[in-house]
């Protein structure tokens, strides 16, 4: 087997080395004139809903009499691939003239089978060369109303068109112009156009053609020719304005609260501290606002090791989700990787683990918690106790259909294990680290033991009110970016816009921790000093309002349907939203504490 580098050079070695090479190093396996080059087939599914996958065999198919399947990564298994050995057989730069690949006769039910998959659009993917192929399974028309005609016909032959530069391929696709498909009546009952029918049985011959044309594109561009190719609608048109109007709107609105709330802070501090004499005990002697409570702004907050369990969960989401943007804009991710995304989110979400442990120990020791044990068990179920639940609802409704996206029970384990034997004792690792190296909690002014009356507020400073302002702005800010997200998670798209895609999610970040700094202020202002879990929830409420954003895109932005995919759908929308609140959460407590901490640091206090 030779193994050819993109810089030119070639070396012959063992085919597990090649492999190993070709996949971590970028060398391309090169073919020989002749040389097989290996089809598998993949899986079939409804084309309006991409989640909803089943194995290619499952269909009254061409298929060997024994099938060999391809050794897949986890992210490729988690994506729904269960890649086979075909029955074609197709040799490097050799074309091929309507040979026969094999002749099956389709019982009734097997007829009625076809019928159904072909009603609901099924498409198949084979993959020759890491390049899938996709193709539609038969052909529908309807015409007319009076009289109406409903017509279902098979395609029994396929054109393979493949490109390739030197000695490897670039491109494949399968088209069926000029073919004309083969009727399937209801019943099977009839003589169908020149193929066998009898005893409600029908005979259909599969044939394939393959045609090699050479192309000017090097191999190690070939991702571009696969994005250019159209199979699936192009959904993801860059709407720059759009993206644009949404940049400039929260730069103005960043900038307009920085300014106002640098305006009043400067006339609250040139206020506060005029003739201040006195230590920290005497300053609330006729004076409101936030001042007044600096004795109970720093008391600790119920629930401390729920709070601190949000707090690394979202730190953890936060370097996760970094990291995986950073691995995107490096170029490690492309439309030849399969499941690659998948695969460094598990790994990443394994190792990240020791982050949720250190910041959630940490923080609680400052807070004086005192049950860390029980705290470290609470991070590290905090996420992954709703995804298994979630998981395990969305596995059995894919087993009980069949569908390649239940995961076998090999790929559970795997799972497992690298929760249980990496996930978690990292989580415990960084818990025990965080709790040995936390300090003090640092708070400027001290906190009396007797906690201060909370004067009645006004409507527009309850919870409910906070949560629908700090939610609703974050929103706004990553609402036109969201779209491309979910048409590439629930489509068919390749998303490839990543600088634009950590510009949002910084500006993402931005928002929310400025917008939890105004409300937490607003807050104190009216001399309410239950800021901790406010922070949290204020700009944490984000989650809901993209939860409601995927019931919109559902019902509107979507053709998917039935039990198999809403499903899906819905419950990993739900964990979506989830991460979301956590990671916004974390952001906005910790803006909104460096805050707090600032301005009474400020006052001139003895």
């Amino acid at each position: 087997v030779t193994c050819k580098r993109k810089c030119g050079c070639q070396r012959t070695m063992g085919l597990h080395c090649v492999l190993i090479l070709c996949f971590f190093s970028g060398w391309a396996v090169g073919y020989k004139h002749g040389d097989n080059v290996t089809l598998y087939v993949n899986k079939v599914g409804p084309y309006h809903n991409p989640q909803e996958t089943y194995h290619y065999y499952t269909l009254p198919v061409c298929r060997p009499e024994k099938v060999h399947h391809k050794s897949l990564s986890l992210g490729e298994v988690l994506d729904g691939d269960r890649m086979a050995e075909s029955l074609y057989y197709i040799q490097f730069r050799e074309n091929v003239e309507k040979r026969t690949l094999c002749q099956l006769t389709l019982s009734e039910k097997q007829v009625d089978q076809l019928r159904e998959a072909i009603e609901e659009l099924y498409y198949f993917e084979f993959v020759l060369d890491d390049i899938p192929i996709w193709g539609f399974v038969g052909y529908i028309e309807e015409s007319g109303f009076l009289p109406h005609s409903h017509k279902v016909g098979l395609w029994t032959h396929l054109d393979f068109n493949i490109e390739y530069n030197g000695d490897s391929v670039i491109f494949a696709n399968v088209s069926v112009k000029d073919v004309k498909p083969v009727p399937l009546e209801e019943g099977a009952g009839a003589a169908v156009g020149g193929v066998g029918v009898g005893g409600g049985s029908l005979t259909v011959t599969h044939t394939y053609s393959v045609h090699w044309f050479e192309s000017p594109l090097a191999h190690a561009r070939r991702a571009e020719r696969l994005r250019d190719y159209s199979f699936f609608p192009k959904t993801l048109e860059i709407h720059w304005l759009s993206i644009i109007n949404s940049l400039v709107l929260v730069v103005l609105l960043l900038g307009f609260v920085i300014i106002i709330l640098m305006r009043v802070l400067k006339n609250d501090f040139a206020r506060y501290n005029v003739e201040e004499e006195g230590g920290c005990d005497d300053l609330d002697q006729g004076d409101n606002g936030w001042k007044i409570i600096h004795t109970d702004v720093f008391r600790f907050p119920p629930y401390k090791s729920l709070l601190c369990a949000v707090l690394g969960v979202g730190a953890q989401f936060l370097t996760l989700a970094t990291g995986i943007i950073v691995m995107a804009l490096l170029g490690m991710f492309n439309v030849h990787r399969h499941g690659a995304i998948n695969s460094a989110a598990i790994v990443l979400y394994a190792l990240t683990s020791c982050v949720s442990g250190y910041v959630s120990c940490s923080f609680y020791t400052q807070i004086n918690g005192q049950r860390w044990v029980w705290n470290i068990i609470l991070t590290s179920s905090l996420f992954s106790a709703p995804l298994f639940l979630t998981w395990s609802v969305v596995n059995s409704v894919h087993w009980w259909s069949g569908s390649t996206q239940a995961l076998p029970a090999t790929t559970v384990f795997l799972l497992l294990g690298a929760w249980v034997l990496v996930g978690f004792p990292l989580t415990v690792i960084g818990g025990i680290v965080g709790k040995n190296r936390a300090g003090s909690f640092q708070a400027p002014c001290r906190t009396r033991n007797i906690p201060r009356q909370i004067p009645a507020q006004p409507w527009y400073k309850h919870t409910a009110v906070h949560m629908a302002i700090g939610g609703f702005l974050p929103f706004s800010a990553i609402s036109v970016e969201l779209y491309y997200i979910f048409a590439t998670v629930w489509g068919r798209e390749h998303y490839t816009l990543y600088g634009i895609l950590l510009c949002v999610f910084a500006i993402l970040l931005s928002v929310g921790a400025c917008i939890s700094v105004a409300l937490t202020y607003f807050l104190l202002s009216g001399e309410d000093y239950r800021w901790w879990w406010r922070s949290v929830l204020s700009t944490g409420s984000t989650g809901l309002f993209i939860f409601v954003y995927s019931v919109f895109y559902y019902r509107n932005r979507s053709s998917m349907s039935g039990a198999v995919q809403s499903t899906e759908f819905f419950g990993y929308s739900l964990l979506t939203a989830l991460v979301f609140s956590l990671m916004l959460g974390s952001v906005s407590f910790w803006a909104s504490l460096a805050f707090i901490r600032y301005i009474y640091r400020s006052l001139k206090m003895d």
